[in-house]
């Protein structure tokens, strides 16, 4: 019997490694001759390196960079080997995220992506020739234009000097030869659909969470890097979906990288063969912190649960906490609770790990009833 485990993070509490750890101990408890395969999963935000790395292998690295607020850091990200290339996976949240600067007051006047565009540079000088790079969780609403400033872009004044992005000083854009960076391919992994501005933009929709309150400023210096790219670099992405995320670094990233943007979750299925893994398997077991409304709308477990289902295997939707409702159960052969109910959240955080190994292995016998059902219902 084979199973796998295409398990996403339990945001708060679990990686997507130390998950899939706990689901394999309870299961081989009393099922030691089971085959089990780990294929963690991510939408391109928290979890997006580790899921690829788990699932592919590869080596990590640790770089210095600058964090959003300045100061030095170390990030790591991943290096991988693909059909003889060499890739880099990465976060943009371990250099430029809020989490890396949750110790200060949110600046969102100098917040920079400064960070990103180091350690993406770090990746090519040691022989990526792609970067599939997630974004999310961002404390910048620079448009990019840090990362820019380090991949090989100058911007300057009405006197040709090199200036900060700020709209009443920028007047030009200029390429400058850096490195090997413009050779670089760099595919973005994102699931947000934001334009970079307006309404629904980088700026009134992720600003006020990076301390944004004056909305028109902020709003403006975008607009105004905008209008410049499009004149001197001949490109106009501002209403592309997912220019907004990250405070506009995917605009940056189409606009100075050449970025193409694909969904998170189905990038990470490409690069680790997910589908191929599913068909493979006699049991498929998904599932991350909470299974409810919102994992209906594309969320991962969903993505693997409709695989599942397009290729006539049994699949498991495993939660922290379960809001069911029609909708969600019709689309797993089972889903299974983790938290007793009577358990306070804080408390289940703290045991996760206990918890998911427990309930997995109490419920053997029916992971076993249901792998060998390949019938569906």
């Amino acid at each position: 019997m084979r199973i796998l485990l295409a398990l996403d993070k339990f945001k708060g509490s679990l990686t997507t490694r130390q998950a899939s750890d706990a689901v394999t101990r309870g299961l081989k408890r009393d099922w030691s001759e089971v085959d089990i395969e780990v294929c963690p999963i991510a939408d391109g935000g928290e979890g997006f390196t580790e899921a690829v790395l788990t699932a592919l292998g590869g080596r990590s690295c640790e770089v210095s960079v600058h964090d959003a607020c300045g100061r030095m850091i170390s990030a790591r990200y991943g290096l991988i080997q693909q059909q003889g290339k060499t890739e880099a996976i990465m976060e943009m949240s371990v250099a430029s995220g809020l989490a890396m600067v949750s110790d200060l007051p949110l600046n969102p006047y100098s917040a920079s992506t400064v960070g990103t565009g180091e350690m993406m540079l770090h990746a090519i000088e040691n022989g990526a020739q792609r970067i599939i790079i997630g974004i999310g969780g961002s404390a910048t609403n620079d448009g990019g234009s840090g990362m820019a400033s380090v991949m090989g872009y100058d911007f300057l004044d009405t006197h040709g000097e090199r200036v900060s992005i700020l709209p009443s000083e920028i007047e030009r854009v200029e390429r400058i030869v850096r490195s090997r960076a413009v050779s670089c391919e760099v595919v973005v992994a994102c699931d947000v659909t934001n334009p970079l501005l307006g309404e629904h933009g980088a700026t009134r929709v992720y600003g006020p969470q990076k301390g944004v309150k004056d909305i028109e400023f902020f709003e403006s210096r975008l607009t105004r890097l905008a209008e410049i790219v499009q004149r001197d670099l001949g490109c106009n992405h501002r209403h592309e979906p997912g220019a907004g995320a990250a405070g506009g670094l995917g605009f940056g990233l189409m606009s100075f990288c050449g970025a193409r943007l694909q969904s998170g979750f189905d990038l990470v299925a490409d690069i680790t063969g997910l589908k191929q893994r599913i068909e493979m398997a006699d049991l498929i077991i998904t599932g991350e912190g909470k299974l409810d409304a919102q994992t209906l709308h594309g969320k991962g477990p969903m993505g693997v649960a409709a695989m599942a289902r397009e290729a006539g295997k049994p699949v498991i939707g495993i939660g922290g906490i379960i809001e069911s409702s029609d909708a969600l159960i019709s689309r797993f052969d089972g889903l299974l609770q983790i938290k007793p109910d009577e358990m306070p959240i804080p408390e289940a955080i703290a045991c996760a790990a206990e918890l998911l190994e427990e309930v997995v292995a109490q419920q053997v016998d029916w992971f076993k009833k249901i792998a060998s059902n390949t019938e569906r219902h």
